[in-house]
């Protein structure tokens, strides 16, 4: 009988060993699977959005000629003509300023010319109206005559016309106000242009800046 409790007893723990293995062996497996899933590689989808933009939009187109800019200033904010002599003055001016670019145009009602200066404004410059288009070349003292039948004498004290400048010295625009444009003069710190036009006009003048240029516009018939 005693033996028959032993055997029974043996046999109880054997049962209950087998299922405690088996748990652990479950518990293993679930344990092992859910590490596989926290840990195993994941794949990530981007989706990018296509976005359409507006084309930039063009640079502005250039003016057809530098020279007959109208500069977007209201008629009302442009000097008024003059028909006789006048000066412009600098309150502060470089010892000489180099003049670098010359341009001519034409304009409804007026013609146009632009000189350029790359460092700043002349101390001073006079405009003198002429009844003939003969201009006495300086310094060598010859007469030339321009076209038209009228003058506009522009006498530029502390300039030079030589140093950054590379361009013509006689313009041949034969437009309805200005028909010539011609250096006279560039020595010893003056530089004179006479313009030839097409008949006794006013006209009226004026400095802007960046970059810094004498404006002479002759009016039209």
């Amino acid at each position: 009988m005693g033996m028959n409790n032993f055997d029974a007893v043996m046999a109880h723990r054997k049962g209950t060993l087998h299922l405690v293995a088996v748990a652990f062996v479950l518990l293993a497996a679930i344990v092992a699977g859910v590490a596989f899933a926290l840990n195993r590689p994941h794949t990530t989808v981007s989706t990018v959005a296509s976005v359409s933009s507006a084309p930039e939009a063009s640079p502005a187109a250039p003016a057809t000629s530098p020279a007959a800019q109208t500069l977007d200033l209201p008629q009302t904010a442009l000097a008024a003509f003059s028909c006789g002599s006048s000066s412009l003055s600098a309150q502060s001016s470089p010892a000489t300023a180099f003049i670098n670019a010359v341009r001519t145009g034409s304009h409804p009602g007026y013609d146009r010319v632009v000189i350029q200066f790359g460092n700043g404004q002349p101390g001073s410059v006079s405009l003198r109206p002429q009844a003939g288009t003969s201009f006495i070349n300086s310094p060598r003292g010859d007469t030339v005559t321009l076209s038209g039948h009228a003058g506009l004498q522009v006498v530029i004290r502390g300039a030079d016309a030589h140093t950054s400048y590379a361009g013509p010295y006689d313009f041949k625009t034969n437009g309805p106000a200005l028909m010539e444009l011609r250096r006279l003069e560039d020595f010893e710190g003056q530089v004179q242009w006479g313009l030839g036009l097409a008949r006794t006009s006013c006209y009226r003048s004026f400095v802007l800046t960046n970059p810094t240029r004498l404006v002479i516009d002759v009016q039209g018939a």
